[in-house]
């Protein structure tokens, strides 16, 4: 009966432990998050906004047209 008893006891302690741990993780604001967990909100990071130039912005553009054109030569080569 020694075995249980050390036991329950041991258990006791690990309650209050786990009560005072419990306790300094409120008052830190509950921010606290074990390793691994998902976070529950998947909105915006909070960075900063990507900016393109203006030149960029053209040279995209630019080559987007380019390859919208040859697929639309194909089509109408492919339908003759």
């Amino acid at each position: 009966m020694d075995i249980l008893a050390a036991l329950k006891q041991e258990e006791a302690k690990l309650k209050h432990q786990l009560t005072g741990i419990q306790r300094a993780i409120n008052a830190l604001g509950g921010t606290y998050r074990p390793a691994g967990s998902v976070s529950a909100s998947k909105g915006k990071t909070g960075g900063p906004k990507r900016v393109v130039s203006a030149a960029l912005r053209a040279h995209l553009s630019r080559k987007a047209k380019e390859r919208w054109a040859k697929v639309h030569a194909a089509k109408g080569k492919a339908g003759k």
